[in-house]
């Protein structure tokens, strides 16, 4: 049942009657709303006369005496400087714990778009590390809807997460901006794992750990190269932050390389959801090998590449014999009846060091293992891990040689 306006007015006012005062955003956080309802809220009980409002805060009428420090809720801007260590604020907003034996043992919050695919690497390689350091990891999934991952962020809050590791369900080039300005007021340390915030915006101030997909297009486009080919074509969808990253590392890597593309990019989209797209852009990857243009492709993602191979074949275009074909993203590449060259990003490493990162936060650790403080105060961090590629047979070149341990 949806909560009413009556309703969430009681939370909000039970929140800065027990702690005195709040700040908007901190509020926007735990009632999991949007901060927009929040000032609108505020206003209305203010005008009543049940809070004081000043500039970005709330208080409770006629309080007295300043509300002590370890009662209020800590400060939004994590990024500026990290929470103290210590015991949970009662709000359920709760600060990192210390090093020493017998503290309590960490949660370890995570929203991820889903919990398949991609991001079941990731997922797993968070598992292990929160595992590994006695933590808890707790996963809330947000289905690739945007609007309400604040909601399920503030859900991890109050299920006692010490602090974040947030993948948000951005889908579009504008999403950063539309629904992710709430993740830099979140009140505990928080990590971004294959997300970038907007250059010079507030998300671009918090730790991050990414797979550099600009590398892992780089790769793919200069092996295609070493092995004869003019500048093979990207095929991809647009429909994913990997498949912008991929866009974007596919330009970087034309102008890194000297490389003018033959034709542009092919728009892709899945094959169960638009049926009569997936095949225009088989046929245009088609046209292309027809007419002399192109020898050579990058498709994103696997699924895409398999079932375009498939078709292909259909049309009378083998791989690799007529068309090297490198995929992206490694998850069932290897799997196809031609087995698939691919770049593999290094999804489990991605969700392995984000949550070292961010226990490494919450327990204050002095320096990590190469000697930099990673505790309160110390710098932000952006990790990009490099992709590797994955030769197989779809790209005409000698499979790589079997590592035995």
């Amino acid at each position: 049942m949806r909560e009413s306006a009556a309703e969430r007015h009681d939370r909000l006012l039970d929140v800065v009657r027990r702690h005195g005062s709040a700040r908007v955003s901190e509020l926007a956080v735990h009632l999991g709303v949007s901060p927009v309802t929040v000032r609108r809220d505020v206003e209305f009980l203010a005008t009543e006369g049940r809070l004081d409002r000043a500039h970005g805060s709330v208080s409770w009428p006629g309080a007295g005496e300043p509300v002590p420090t370890a009662a209020r809720p800590p400060a939004t801007r994590h990024h500026d400087r990290a929470p103290a260590t210590g015991a949970a604020p009662a709000t359920g907003f709760r600060s990192g714990s210390g090093s020493g034996s017998g503290s309590r043992e960490l949660v370890i919050g995570m929203l991820a778009p889903n919990a398949t695919y991609y991001f079941a690497e990731v997922i797993r390689g968070a598992h292990e590390a929160a595992a590994a350091a006695g933590a808890r990891l707790v996963l809330r999934i947000s289905d690739y809807r945007p609007q309400e991952d604040a909601g399920r962020a503030a859900g991890l809050l109050a299920a006692g997460a010490d602090g974040l590791l947030i993948a948000p369900g951005w889908k579009e080039p504008d999403d950063p901006v539309e629904h992710g300005a709430w993740i830099a007021g979140l009140p505990v340390p928080t990590v971004l794992l294959e997300r970038r915030g907007v250059p010079g915006r507030e998300l671009d101030d918090l730790d991050r750990v990414c797979s550099d997909h600009s590398h892992g297009v780089l790769i793919a486009v200069r092996h295609l190269l070493g092995l004869g080919h003019p500048t093979p074509l990207l095929v991809a969808r647009s429909d994913s932050p990997t498949a912008i990253a991929v866009r974007a590392g596919y330009r970087y890597a034309l102008g890194a390389l000297g490389l003018t593309s033959p034709l542009p990019v092919i728009d892709s989209v899945s094959a169960e959801a638009d049926p009569n797209g997936f095949e225009g852009a088989v046929r245009a990857l088609r046209g292309a090998v027809a007419d002399g243009r192109a020898t050579a492709a990058l498709v994103h993602n696997d699924v895409d590449a398999i079932r375009i191979v498939q078709r292909l074949a259909e049309l009378g275009v083998r791989v690799p014999d007529d068309l090297a074909l490198v995929a992206y993203d490694d998850e069932v590449a290897a799997l196809a009846d031609i087995p698939l060259t691919a770049v593999a990003p290094p999804k489990h490493e991605v969700g392995r060091y984000a949550a070292e990162l961010l226990i490494e936060r919450l327990r204050g650790a002095a320096v990590d293992g190469a000697g930099v403080g990673v505790g309160e105060g110390a710098p932000r961090r952006h990790v990009d891990l490099l992709p590797r590629l994955r030769v197989r047979a779809s790209c005409g070149a000698p499979p790589e040689p079997l590592r035995i341990p």
